[in-house]
C-alpha cells in the first residue's frame, strides 16, 4: 500500500565521515528524507549511554542506516596474536553499535506501525575478509545474521530490516591503503574476479539503500544483496 506521509520522513544514518557514509546521506537527502548523519567524533555508536542520549534528544526515527564500522586501524595478525582488546574493539566497532542504535529506535517504529532498518556489512561476512582481520569478517557475518533475525522479530510491526554486503570500495583511508598496498598485479587480479571489471564507488551502495528505504521494498525484509560487481557470485 502506498505511504500516506506528508511530513518527510526522518533518518539516521551511523558512520558518515566519508565514502559510502556521506554518500548514502547525499542519496536520502535527494528523496527529501530528512537526514541526520553521525560519525564518531559527534556519536560514539559502541557506546550504550552516548547512542541512549542521542536518539532521545532526536526523537522517533523512521529509517536507520547502521554503516559505522570497520577495521578500526588495525592490520592483519595471526589469531594466536590478538588480544581481547583488539577483537572486541572492531566487533564492537561493526556489531556492538548496529544492536545499540536498533534497539534505540525501534520503540518508535513500533509506535507508527513503519521502519526501515539497513544495515552495510561487507563482502567478508559472506565469505572472508581480504584483510584476513578475523574479527571483522566474525562481525560482519554477525550483522548478516542480526539482520535476519530482527526482520523475523520486527516484521510484524511493518518494519523492514535488510543488509547490503560491499565488495572493494574505495570509500575511506583505510581502503585506499589497502588498495595501494596490493601494487599493480594485485589490483589487476582483483579487478579481474570482479565481473564488472571495476571497483565499487560509494554511490553503487546508496542506490541499493535508497531501494531498501522505499516504498517498492515494502515486502522485502530479512535479505542481504551482495552490492559487488559480480565478485561473489551466489
Amino acid at each position: 500500500m502506498a505511504s500516506t506521509v506528508t511530513t518527510p520522513r526522518v533518518a539516521v544514518v551511523t558512520g558518515t565521515a566519508h565514502g559510502i557514509g556521506a554518500a548514502i546521506v547525499s542519496a536520502l537527502d535527494a528523496e527529501g528524507i530528512e537526514v541526520h548523519g553521525i560519525d564518531k567524533d559527534t556519536v560514539d555508536v559502541t557506546d550504550t549511554a552516548a547512542v541512549t542520549d542521542f536518539f532521545t534528544g532526536l526523537g522517533e526515527v523512521d529509517i536507520l542506516v547502521n554503516n559505522a564500522g570497520g577495521v578500526v586501524g588495525q592490520s592483519y595478525r595471526p589469531i594466536e596474536d590478538i588480544t581481547g582488546a583488539q577483537w572486541s574493539a572492531i566487533v564492537d566497532a561493526n556489531l556492538t553499535s548496529t544492536f545499540l542504535c536498533t534497539r534505540a529506535v525501534v520503540p518508535g517504529m513500533k509506535k507508527q506501525g513503519w521502519g526501515r532498518i539497513v544495515n552495510i556489512s561487507s563482502g567478508a561476512g559472506r565469505s572472508v575478509s581480504l584483510t584476513g582481520i578475523q574479527a571483522y569478517a566474525s562481525a560482519k557475518a554477525g550483522q548478516i545474521g542480526f539482520t535476519r533475525q530482527m526482520a523475523h522479530e520486527l516484521g510484524q510491526f511493518g518494519i523492514t530490516v535488510n543488509c547490503i554486503a560491499p565488495g572493494f570500495v574505495l570509500s575511506n583511508p583505510t581502503t585506499v591503503q589497502q588498495w595501494e598496498g596490493y601494487g599493480e598485479q594485485g589490483q589487476a587480479a582483483l579487478v579481474d574476479n570482479i565481473a564488472m571489471r571495476r571497483l565499487g564507488a560509494p554511490e553503487d551502495i546508496a542506490h541499493g539503500v535508497r531501494f531498501f528505504v522505499s516504498e517498492q521494498s515494502s515486502w522485502i525484509t530479512g535479505q542481504t544483496i551482495s552490492i559487488d560487481g559480480g565478485h561473489a557470485l551466489f
